[in-house]
């Protein structure tokens, strides 16, 4: 049932580079023009485990092979050694490149996604480009790890692959002793009390999975900001399912829909 494919396509043209001291893999289409869009995906794994090359399983890649678009995937400092601000550190001197560079990479918008943790990060790199004066054209966090408080759906979780228990550790390694406690939204973007101006949104999670109750709030948080946000629900407590059951029918109908909403953000952006 279980599938990790950590290779890239023959196809691609992957370098490696280190920005701002950041590990990077650069994925561009190798048989065509590469569009005219960044993507910062940024990889799961609850900021204690992971590697930038998850891209090659994630929906970025599938964006990469459909689109065109070229991918940056940082190799962000993990939380038992480097607990917060790292990670979000890391993966923002990434987008600050991308941004400072958009002319020479050929970029006429940037787009920032991630899966679980991953996820969560890229709603903080999110705010912390408005608040910096970044613009961010799209925001794909998908089943986001936001929330370091329980949740309805966080607080008695016995899910496959992320569970309460994981997720406390998680949370516990990347904040230290303020795990429980009133942190910056750059570190919980769930604790974030300002939604504005933030970019429009795309996500999907399960129903039976701890995040599923902390993704729903974002999105309502966001339309109460007036920004456009939508999520699809699906009826499963794999975490991550997209990526570890690819062939399953959820998976499929997940990356179709994504591609559906990415294509529309294109198209707004065109």
């Amino acid at each position: 049932m279980l599938k990790l494919n950590l290779r890239p396509d023959a196809d691609w043209n992957v370098q490696k580079r280190k920005i701002a001291g950041v590990p990077t893999l650069i994925l561009k289409p190798g048989d065509r023009e590469p569009a005219h869009v960044g993507l910062l995906w940024i990889h799961g794994g609850g900021y204690i485990v992971g590697m930038k090359e998850m891209v090659y399983m994630s929906c970025a890649a599938d964006l990469l092979r459909r689109y065109g678009v070229t991918v940056f995937s940082p190799g962000y400092r993990l939380a038992w050694l480097h607990p917060y601000p790292a990670a979000a550190d890391d993966c923002f001197a990434v987008l600050r490149y991308m941004d400072a560079h958009r002319e020479e990479l050929g970029f006429d918008r940037i787009m920032v996604g991630g899966e679980s943790a991953g996820g969560g990060l890229c709603a903080a790199v999110c705010m912390m480009a408005r608040d910096r004066g970044i613009h961010v054209s799209f925001q794909m966090p998908l089943y986001p790890m936001l929330s370091n408080l329980d949740t309805q759906s966080s607080r008695d979780n016995h899910g496959r692959v992320w569970n309460t228990r994981r997720n406390h550790m998680g949370w516990r390694v990347y904040l230290r002793d303020q795990a429980k406690g009133r942190v910056s939204p750059y570190a919980a973007a769930a604790q974030q009390t300002d939604y504005r101006n933030l970019p429009p949104c795309y996500t999907f999670v399960g129903d039976g999975e701890p995040f599923y109750a902390e993704t729903l709030a974002y999105v309502l948080n966001l339309r109460a900001a007036g920004v456009p946000a939508e999520a699809d629900v699906y009826p499963t407590d794999v975490h991550a399912f997209d990526m570890l059951m690819p062939d399953s029918k959820l998976a499929r109908q997940a990356r179709e829909r994504l591609r559906e909403k990415f294509a529309g953000a294109l198209a707004d952006f065109g």
